[in-house]
């Protein structure tokens, strides 16, 4: 029985291809059924190799963010244990200097408050330590350790004996080694960190190359679909007008039209060709009952738009229901009652719908089976009378929602006419993962221009009015930003001041860029006259809003007077 199965599938699909190879000569003798099923599959097929793209990317790129985020925090863990050993060294340093123990007392607060910083900064790089670096962070701690102790003690014979006990314990080969031992475990755990660091931009490379494939396969699925598209209007559709309009002049009394697609071997050319045998038999039936020719009529108008309301009905639903299934968000619509009128496969795949929920199903059932899947936490009857709720009310909603499994839904709900409810549910997460990474990107940006020792300021190019200054460059000017933006040089300076200001702008819209510091004496307003040294930056064109004048100011006041 198996034998003879496995011979007709065998032989099914050998006639098949023999198809596919007089298709591509030129000879059409595919039925309509092999044409979708055969688009269908391999629209399966490259859905199915998105599928997998898709979680291959999701692993990569969850991956690489864990990567990322642990050898960068390792990574500053170990730079602030470096310099606050740094530190320890030199408040150590400035006890053994020390003339007396009241003297020595400063450098030995100091010495004790950065040895609790050294150990918390510890503690924290310990939620860092991987299996790679495992084994050489329990011999970096003990030394860490072990140098706490001994600056404990070095602090208590300076404070208590005296600064030349204290250089006593702590200038010697001993101490030396131990900082020596420090430094070549630092200098190992950066090299791990580096490492790691290397592996995740790998995986970036990899998630690029992911994100390549998907598009390729995504075009491939949206080409695919065209396909079953454009093969349904020309082979089916299309066929179908002309044969209903051939059925109805045939209706009307034109026995003699001729009846398109005849030739053709697929169901339309069946269709056809049944159209034509009722063509001839209306023309038997007119000669034979000519004296009841007005029942006759009548009973063919009555088929004629019995069969255009059908053809009508049949394409609008298929007309909604390929709408609705190519919107790239769910879909799904409830009547007065919370019963699920229509539901697309996009919003089947948000919530892993089973094929036992269908139309006529209740919101009910779909939150069951949430419950059971991990993707509902909540209580049902409670969420199920909210909706109930909005749908009385007919309040329009939007909302999201954050799933079990990591995801964030968006939600868009809205009331239809006749007193049903439409949801439209967008998985927004990358979106949102997205936004919280440029916000760190811009604070992070933000506390360096903020922190940095050089006074930086910006101006807007079209109007020359100060838009940015940094802590460094209130400082330099001797006025708060809130003093400084929005205004021009003319308005904060001297004019033989801003004159100089203006000069230099216009040199450097002529020169596009002025990365060599030019040296200026000014008269400040605040704090005198200035000697300034100022490298001077543009950003964006003079076609774009965004076109800014950056200056990088130093103030060289006191080392030129020391000159």
């Amino acid at each position: 029985m198996d034998a003879t199965a496995l011979e007709s599938g065998f032989g099914a699909g050998t006639n098949l291809l023999k198809k596919f190879v007089r298709l591509a000569r030129g000879a059409d003798t595919l039925t309509v059924a092999e044409k979708v099923y055969s688009i269908a599959a391999f629209l399966a097929i490259v859905t199915t190799f998105l599928l997998v793209m898709s979680v291959q990317s999701v692993r990569l790129q969850t991956t690489y963010r864990h990567m990322h985020a642990s050898s960068a925090a390792a990574a500053i863990g170990v730079g602030r244990i470096n310099a606050l050993i740094y530190a320890i060294v030199m408040d150590s340093r400035g006890i053994y200097m020390s003339a007396d123990r009241s003297a020595a007392k400063q450098f030995a607060d100091g010495l004790v408050r950065r040895n609790r910083e050294l150990a918390e900064a510890l503690k924290s790089m310990e939620k860092n330590v991987g299996k790679d670096d495992a084994e050489l962070f329990a011999g970096f701690r003990q030394r860490i350790i072990q140098f706490i102790d001994f600056r404990q003690e070095l602090v208590r014979r300076g404070v208590e004996i005296s600064p030349a006990a204290a250089r006593e314990w702590g200038d010697n080969d001993a101490n030396r080694s131990v900082r020596s031992k420090l430094n070549s475990d630092i200098e190992a755990l950066e090299r791990i960190y580096q490492q790691r660091a290397r592996e995740a931009d790998e995986l970036a490379d990899d998630n690029r190359y992911a994100a390549a494939y998907l598009f390729a396969l995504g075009l491939a699925a949206l080409m695919l679909a065209a396909l079953n598209v454009v093969v349904m209007r020309s082979s089916v559709v299309g066929a179908l007008a002309e044969i209903t309009q051939a059925t109805d002049r045939i209706a009307q009394g034109d026995v003699k039209s001729e009846v398109p697609h005849f030739g053709r071997h697929d169901e339309i050319g069946r269709l056809a060709r049944a159209v034509q045998n009722f063509r001839d038999a209306v023309a038997r039936i007119f000669e034979l009952e000519e004296l009841e020719l007005g029942t006759a009529q009548a009973r063919d108008a009555a088929m004629t738009e019995r069969d255009k309301f059908n053809d009508k009905y049949q394409a609008k639903k298929w007309q909604l229901s390929a709408a609705i299934n190519s919107m790239p968000q769910g879909l799904i619509m409830l009547d007065g009652k919370a019963n699920v009128v229509a539901m697309n496969s996009n919003y089947r795949r948000i919530y892993n719908l089973p094929e036992t929920i269908q139309a006529g199903s209740t919101l009910e059932e779909i939150l069951q089976h949430r419950v059971k899947s991990g993707l509902f936490d909540g209580d049902v009857a409670k969420y199920l009378a909210a909706v109930l709720g909005r749908i009385a009310r007919r309040e329009p909603t939007v909302y999201e929602i954050s799933l079990n499994d990591g995801r964030t839904i968006k939600i868009y709900e809205r009331p239809m006419d006749g007193g049903g409810w439409v949801s439209v549910q967008e998985d927004v997460t990358e979106q949102r993962q997205r936004e919280r990474i440029l916000e760190r990107m811009e604070r992070f940006l933000a506390t360096i221009i903020e922190n940095v020792a050089e006074g930086i300021i910006a101006k807007d190019a079209r109007n020359l009015r100060y838009v940015f200054v940094n802590k460094a460059a209130e400082k330099m000017i001797g006025m708060t930003r809130g003093e400084i933006i929005g205004k021009t040089a003319r308005e904060l300076f001297s004019a033989e001041a801003a004159e100089l200001i203006e000069r230099r702008d216009q040199q450097l819209l002529a020169q596009k860029q002025q990365l060599e510091p030019i040296v200026d004496t000014i008269d400040n307003p605040a704090r005198g006259r200035r000697v300034i040294c100022a490298r001077r930056i543009q950003v964006g064109s003079a076609s774009e809003e965004s076109h800014m004048f950056v200056t990088m100011v130093e103030d060289r006041t006191e080392t030129a007077a020391a000159a």
